[in-house]
């Protein structure tokens, strides 16, 4: 049997309910009925800690089964969970359906009836997220900032502004780590400092050396890298900031109507990108006290980490994934502040249409400046 996963329905119409960021309540498209995340929470507590269960349960079974080849059947090694090919299955709580999806999924919407589906086991227990921020931006707003991005880029391909296309933009919650602690930098400059004056009828410039060193502690807060090998560093990395006072304490309630990832890179993984980003920042903060020099050159630099608390955060992310002649394309926009990254592509045959029409026009310019005045 697959595993159990549940759903969020309206209380009054058993319609899906959907988190909306800007009421900040999740939202019934049917009767029109609003609820707050407190009210959710309390109302399917005990259903997701009963999934959560169910979920651990299959997952030891199908663990002892495989453990002992003595008592296992054929069937047991294929498994409800797909575990060689990171593949699991569930059953929809709505119309029964069962929902294939990797590992990593924590949440989605069932492709049958429509309905957001929740893996409460994928994020309890020691999986559990400290802190999520909230979708603040609707599908129509990344929409419109995608369409703003496209505006003005004539030898795009086609299929890129194709309204279609465009509306395959899907709300993704990335699992990101938050690295806290502190560094203690110890830096040192080769300065220089220039005058001219006027001796007679020659100018002479006087340039001063200077050894100029700084140290300091910079304390780092919920540094983010992303823990999830699905999306690129550097298009994660280019959307932030987040605002972090807009941060809550992480509830399963947040996630209907977007789709939800776990984390797939652990905190040791991300660890050297944590302390390169740490490192980074702090010798930009203590070089920028280094002022009144006309040159300033790095001559050394120490940087001690003092490595602190980690937390796990769910932060909201609409993405959009595309492939032309063979390549991957993808665009990210921060689902809170609304920053957008992405690389496009250039359609050669648009190119040389524009270049032919440019020097056609150039052509019959010269044409009527030559033979016709």
């Amino acid at each position: 049997m697959a595993s159990q996963i549940t759903n969020y329905k309206c209380p009054a119409c058993t319609g899906p309910l959907h988190f909306v960021g800007a009421s900040g309540r999740l939202e019934c498209d049917y009767c029109g009925s609003t609820y707050s995340v407190e009210e959710i929470e309390a109302l399917y507590k005990q259903k997701d800690e009963s999934a959560a269960q169910a979920a651990a349960a299959a997952e030891a079974a199908q663990a002892a089964s495989q453990q002992d080849p003595e008592t296992a059947q054929w069937a047991d090694y294929a498994g409800d969970d797909w575990g060689k090919d990171g593949m699991r299955s569930y059953n929809c709580p709505s119309c029964g359906a069962e929902l294939i999806c990797d590992a990593t999924t924590a949440a989605t919407s069932c492709p049958y009836c429509g309905n957001p589906t929740i893996v409460p086991g994928q994020l309890s227990g020691v999986k559990k997220p400290d802190y999520i921020i909230p979708f603040k931006l609707d599908k129509q707003a990344a929409i419109q900032a995608l369409k703003a991005h496209y505006r003005g880029k004539p030898l795009l391909p086609r299929v890129f502004s194709a309204q279609n296309h465009i509306e395959e933009i899907q709300g993704v919650y990335v699992p990101f780590w938050l690295f806290s602690g502190d560094a203690d930098a110890d830096l040192s400059f080769n300065c220089t400092r220039s005058m001219t004056t006027r001796e007679g009828q020659y100018r002479v410039t006087t340039t001063q050396h200077f050894l100029v060193r700084r140290s300091g502690t910079v304390p780092f807060e919920k540094v983010p890298v992303d823990a999830s090998s699905k999306m690129p560093d550097e298009n994660m990395d280019s959307i932030e900031p987040f605002d972090y006072g807009e941060l809550k304490p992480f509830s399963n309630a947040y996630l209907p109507g977007f789709l939800a990832n776990k984390y797939d890179v652990s905190i040791d993984d991300c660890a050297p990108r944590a302390d390169e980003r740490c490192t980074n920042s702090s010798v930009r903060a203590v070089a920028s006290t280094v002022t009144g020099y006309q040159t300033c050159t790095p001559a050394a630099q120490n940087v001690r980490l003092h490595r602190g608390k980690v937390d796990y955060a769910l932060l909201p992310v609409w993405m959009l994934h595309t492939k032309w002649n063979g390549k991957d394309y993808l665009f990210s926009m921060n689902g809170q502040t609304g920053k957008l990254t992405g690389d496009l592509p250039t359609s050669m045959g648009r190119f040389w249409a524009y270049f032919g029409g440019i020097f056609g026009s150039l052509a019959a310019v010269l044409y009527v400046l030559l033979f016709v005045l």
